[in-house]
């Protein structure tokens, strides 16, 4: 038990460590999180403000220090004390003599790099899209699931709006993804890491875009708000515009809807009133029995 606590905590500690060194600029550019993240941050925030979609909604639109508070949790918090539990994962699958690094069935360093990353981004966005349908079709998941659709105003920071109960549902699917193609260097996963950020940012901005003929590949603001729409069609109960990073999953699988491009839908979804406000209700929210 000892050593399993000592894999748990020594991972955590690691975490955290490199958590520390980002703030103080003790890490390259390129896997500086913390800084990564607010920078993607204050530019998409910025140009919400410069050019607003929805005119009326104000700069610190509701609930924006509660989606700030989801934000740090999640994206830090939570990361910190998950990859402790991996370790362990990592190390119960080995007692069994199985691998992970095994697992690969694509190996980037035989392939030209830019293949590999765009291999890795697309096939971690399919299984990001399919665990997102998940979260919709299964009651359990959906009712942690709705901390995210409880937002009333669309902004950046809605972007990490999540329960932490997402963190445990989407790990999983995400690392089997990183698994399946072994090799990477950490400097070309970070690359992908941010550039979901950006993308996820700007999903849910206060921003009117939808790319062009782009949109067809590339989620975008537009699509995304049609996915938070409170009014959904009827035969697709569950929701629509599944995608995380890429629109392409929802149209070649029939479940993308973009009738308009009204950027003043009523967002949120059936019953939302039932949501609390506040971080910390909100994060304790899914556990409590009807």
């Amino acid at each position: 038990m000892l050593e399993w606590f000592n894999i748990f905590w020594e991972s955590t500690i690691g975490v955290f460590d490199f958590y520390k060194r980002n703030l103080f600029f003790e890490t390259s550019w390129s896997q500086n999180y913390l800084w990564g993240l607010l920078l993607i941050s204050l530019i998409v925030w910025g140009l919400e403000i410069l050019f607003p979609w929805r005119k009326s909604q104000a700069i610190f639109r509701k609930e924006f220090f509660t989606d700030l508070f989801h934000m740090g949790f999640n994206f830090v918090l939570f990361s910190i004390f998950i990859s402790g539990f991996y370790a362990v994962l990592s190390k119960a699958f080995g007692s069994f003599g199985i691998e992970l690094q095994n697992l690969a069935i694509i190996d980037i360093k035989r392939i030209p790099g830019w293949l590999g990353l765009l291999l890795f981004f697309i096939l971690v966005d399919f299984f990001g899209w399919l665990t997102h349908i998940f979260l919709h079709k299964i009651p359990v998941f959906w009712k942690f699931h709705k901390v995210h659709h409880s937002v009333h105003e669309m902004g950046f920071a809605a972007h990490f709006r999540f329960h932490w109960m997402e963190n445990i549902l989407y790990k999983p699917l995400k690392t089997l993804a990183v698994l399946l193609i072994g090799g990477f260097e950490p400097e070309q996963a970070y690359f992908i890491h941010f550039a979901a950020i950006l993308i996820g940012h700007l999903n849910h901005a206060n921003i009117k875009l939808d790319y062009g003929w782009l949109r067809f590949v590339l989620n975008n603001p537009v699509m995304h708000l049609h996915h938070h729409a409170k009014d959904i069609p009827q035969n697709h109960s569950h929701g629509v515009n599944f995608g995380i990073s890429l629109s392409i999953w929802d149209y070649l699988f029939k479940t993308a809807y973009v009738p308009n491009n009204n950027g003043n839908l009523e967002i949120g979804y059936i019953g939302d009133e039932e949501m609390p406000k506040g971080f910390i209700s909100q994060q304790l929210f899914g556990f409590k029995r009807k």
